[in-house]
């Protein structure tokens, strides 16, 4: 899947959000392409998701609850993998 990963504006990124977690909800892309693609979202605009450990309004406002929860869960999973690299 072709994602735009650099992002000028708050409503592409989350748009590009949108996209990835709407293909893997309907069964068009794998679910481990769907982490993938949204940790790198993530790292790369990581200022433009994220402001005082929030995600920032506009992406609230325009990806929603339930894709947040999905980012969310994402995040974590990707926090808690490089815990336990860093601990070995």
């Amino acid at each position: 899947m072709e994602v735009k990963l650099f992002h000028k504006r708050q409503r592409d990124l989350a748009a590009s959000i949108n996209e990835v977690i709407d293909k893997y909800w309907q069964d068009e892309i794998e679910e481990s392409e769907m982490i993938s693609l949204i940790q790198k979202l993530y790292t790369i605009n990581k200022a433009k998701l994220v402001k005082d450990g929030r995600f920032t309004t506009i992406i609230r406002q325009q990806c929603g609850k339930k894709r947040l929860d999905v980012v969310s869960f994402i995040l974590r999973l990707n926090e808690e993998n490089e815990k336990s690299f860093l601990s070995v």
